[in-house]
């Protein structure tokens, strides 16, 4: 852990738990650190890389006021697992393959993926019908929240089989909000950037425009925030039904513990060194005393199962992954698909496809690969003062949106 100060142009110090900080996301830490909202100093967990606005793997607390971009745009992205009863070492390559294809059977996975029908739970309806009068709102993502109900994203989202080192067999998942909070996120930031404008605020970034909690924008905010957090609370937890029953259609016998359902895109209101203030985590997990917490690294190696220490510095928080090396043009121009292949030995998963749209278009698709994330060991290691590890597990099988 490093303390980064300047006294002349920060208003609180930048606290990182990283081994090295890129330099883009260390001038987004910067703007973060004269921000002035911004509450006691900046902490940066171990898998920190450039993100939109505020470093993905960034911690930070605000007096009085929220920044739509400090939770980013896809509200409520965050982790589930459970562990079975099966032991790992009797489940054979065919058997992972079977459930693989259940779950693509269950699961739309993938961006622009969603079920045909409307997936409605009891009270859906009612719920995102009493927000008809945000102007975020239209008929259209209204249409898609209810077809996106137990889908998994794309991009680094994920559905895996894993090995623990407790001998069991887990199963993990990785997604969010979908559209609904991609849509809650950009309307909010506009309107952020809009008043700040008007009322000459003194940000740093525009892309950290903030909302007072004090005005009616801020607390329409947080309320459609909190709906987003419990849409992807809920997304996440039909996926894992449904991911049970694949894998108990293949592993009949199977029994399940009782699953975790974490966000790590997210602001809430929690009292810090005698203060309260909203704390925002983008791409960063609680790690309260004693809660447990998910860690995964890339499809390719290891994740964890932890324990939350109560590390006041971190604002009780830890990473939320292995965090990128390479973006994804980057991995997709320079990694080759027998490299990344060799990487993903032993692993029951799709080939690589190839990129749609873009620069890169026509190549294939690597932007997922092992090599374009950090050391998920080294991230555990350099959090120790954060975190606890449980169990360690490697994957088996995976199935990418």
């Amino acid at each position: 852990m490093e303390w980064i100060r300047d006294e002349e142009n920060f208003n609180v110090p930048v606290k990182s738990w990283c081994k090295e900080i890129e330099d883009g996301a260390m001038a987004q830490a910067a703007d973060l650190a004269k921000h002035p909202v911004v509450f006691r100093h900046v902490a940066l967990m171990p898998d920190c890389h450039q993100g939109y606005g505020m470093p993905i793997g960034g911690v930070i607390a605000c007096t009085n006021a929220v920044i739509p971009n400090a939770v980013g745009v896809d509200i409520g992205c965050g982790m589930g697992a459970v562990r079975t009863s099966i032991i790992a070492s009797e489940t054979t390559r065919s058997q992972l393959r079977d459930v693989v294809i259940g779950i693509k059977e269950k699961v739309p996975c993938g961006e622009g993926k969603a079920h045909k029908k409307a997936q409605n739970q009891d009270g859906f309806d009612e719920a995102i019908d009493s927000y008809n009068d945000r102007k975020w709102f239209s008929e259209h993502v209204r249409d898609l929240a209810c077809r996106n109900l137990g889908t998994l994203g794309g991009g680094n989202h994920f559905i895996e089989i894993q090995a623990g080192d407790d001998s069991h067999v887990w199963l993990m998942i990785h997604s969010g909000s979908r559209h609904l909070g991609n849509v809650i996120a950009r309307y909010y930031n506009s309107r952020a950037l809009e008043l700040n404008r008007k009322w000459h605020s003194n940000i740093p970034n525009k892309d950290l425009a903030f909302l007072p909690v004090n005005t009616q924008e801020g607390q329409d905010y947080i309320k459609d925030m909190n709906f987003a957090l419990d849409y992807a609370k809920e997304n996440r937890r039909i996926i894992m039904d449904n991911f049970m029953a694949a894998f108990q259609a293949v592993h009949e016998e199977a029994e399940f513990g009782i699953p975790v359902n974490i966000h790590h895109n997210y602001a809430a209101l929690e009292s810090h060194f005698g203060k309260d203030v909203w704390v925002h985590r983008k791409g960063a997990t609680s790690a309260k005393q004693e809660e447990t917490g998910i860690i995964p690294g890339s499809m390719g190696t290891s994740s964890y199962i932890v324990k939350g220490l109560g590390n006041i510095e971190s604002f009780m928080s830890c990473s939320h992954g292995a965090g990128r090396v390479m973006g994804r043009m980057q991995a997709t121009r320079t990694l080759t698909p027998e490299e990344c292949d060799k990487a993903m030995d032993g692993i029951v998963y799709d080939r690589w496809g190839k990129v749609k749209r873009g620069k890169t278009k026509g190549m294939y698709d690597l932007s997922e690969a092992p090599q374009a994330y950090k050391n998920i060991d080294e991230v555990i290691e350099a959090e120790q003062d954060l975190i606890q590890p449980i169990v360690k597990l490697k994957p088996l099988g995976v199935v990418k949106g």
